[in-house]
C-alpha cells in the first residue's frame, strides 16, 4: 500500500511484483494441497486405472460437492431427459 501511495510502483516495478507474489503464495499452496488431497481420495487402489477425462470429471464433483449438493436431482433427470443425444461412451476399463 505505501509503495502504491509514494508512487514507489515505479521505480521499483519489480519489488512491486515481488511483494504481490509473496502476499499471493500462501492462498495457492492451499488450494494446491486442498487438490492433492481430493485426488489422493479419489485415485485409490481400486480406481487407479481410469483415463484422464473421467479422473477430471471426478475431481470436479468431489471438490465442488458443496456446490453438487445445492443441485436438485430431478432437475438433473430433467435436463438429461431433454438431450436429444444421450448416447455415452464408458471407459475402456469398465468393458
Amino acid at each position: 500500500v505505501k509503495m502504491v501511495e509514494t508512487e514507489k510502483i515505479l521505480v521499483f516495478p519489480l519489488v512491486y511484483k515481488f511483494i504481490e507474489l509473496a502476499l499471493i503464495l500462501p492462498v495457492s499452496t492451499t488450494s494446491v494441497e486442498r487438490a492433492f488431497s481430493a485426488m489422493e481420495i479419489i485415485k485409490n487402489k481400486l480406481r487407479s486405472n481410469i483415463n484422464n477425462e473421467w479422473f477430471n470429471d471426478l475431481m470436479i464433483c468431489y471438490t465442488e460437492r458443496e456446490l453438487f449438493k445445492s443441485v436438485d436431482d430431478k432437475d438433473i433427470i430433467r435436463t438429461f431427459t431433454t438431450m436429444k443425444s444421450r448416447k455415452g461412451h464408458l471407459p475402456r476399463t469398465f468393458l
